[in-house]
């Protein structure tokens, strides 16, 4: 007869649950608290658990016309529109490529993309930054949207990839038996069911963009800043206040942006990348 194993107690059970699950809460919301805090606080010195004052001084800093911010995050939402524009122009004829042409080595052409992201981002865009130099693009936008663009492309090609792959062929093939051009069919049937999958490609790529620090520190320094060079810089200085405003900003989009993804990119459709 098999012994039957100790059951814990009803209470004890709830209790390991709720530490659990406020340990996790912890973890995830405990640093945005922080941040929040920050982001508001006028004068918050040590050992004060709570900053003393409150306010918008900082904000006000921040969002001047002729402070730095604001320049920083027009140029972080100029790079990241131009990364998506060269990331599809690439994305998706390689993806529709991946989906539908019989290439051969396929599995090791995606394989490629993945590989960069194996090694340290410090290296790799040392490296890079190197190139560019020879080549004069150090220091300018043209540079900073290249080297954000070859991260991008990592996930625009996949996930273009995959939305290519998810349309059904047969429908393809009933407006090519109903004397549609190639050109057309695609105009018309493909890339209209393949746009979601795109949107999300497109939204991935302008996020990564948007959050790009060590490609725009090595290749743009000093010429071109973004706001996470300016959020970095805020850091170092030991202005938290700053950091945490611009951190903020860099977060709102990225949080619409993944509640929009939720509703373009579906688990099936990745699945059909495989």
């Amino acid at each position: 007869m098999t012994p039957r194993r100790p059951v814990l107690p009803s209470a004890l059970r709830a209790t390991l649950t709720g530490l659990a699950l406020a340990a996790l809460a912890l973890a995830v919301f405990g640093p945005l608290t922080n941040m929040l805090l920050w982001a508001f606080a006028e004068t918050w010195y040590f050992p004060a658990k709570l900053p003393q004052s409150y306010g918008f001084a900082f904000w006000e800093r921040v969002f001047r016309p002729q402070g730095n911010a604001m320049i920083s995050l027009g140029n972080s939402l100029v790079i990241a529109v131009l990364t998506v524009v060269v990331s599809l122009l690439v994305a998706v004829p390689a993806g529709l490529a991946l989906a539908r042409g019989r290439l051969p080595g396929r599995a090791l052409f995606l394989f490629l993309f993945l590989l960069p992201q194996a090694f340290p981002a410090i290296a790799v865009q040392m490296n890079v930054a190197r190139i560019f130099y020879s080549l004069g693009l150090n220091g300018t936008f043209p540079g900073v949207v290249l080297v954000h663009a070859i991260q991008g492309l990592v996930f625009s090609v996949w996930i273009s990839a995959a939305a290519f792959a998810a349309v059904d062929p047969a429908l393809e093939e009933a407006a090519a038996n109903m004397g549609a051009p190639r050109f057309t069919v695609f105009r018309t049937v493909t890339l209209p069911l393949a746009l979601p999958g795109l949107i999300a490609s497109a939204i991935f790529v302008f996020l990564i963009s948007l959050d790009e620090f060590t490609g725009t520190f090595f290749v743009g320094v000093p010429d071109v800043t973004t706001l996470p060079l300016l959020l970095y810089s805020a850091a170092l200085e030991g202005n938290y206040q700053i950091a945490s405003i611009t951190a903020l900003i860099l977060l709102v989009p990225s949080v619409v942006f993944m509640l929009v993804i939720q509703r373009f990119l579906k688990a099936d459709v990745l699945a059909r990348i495989g």
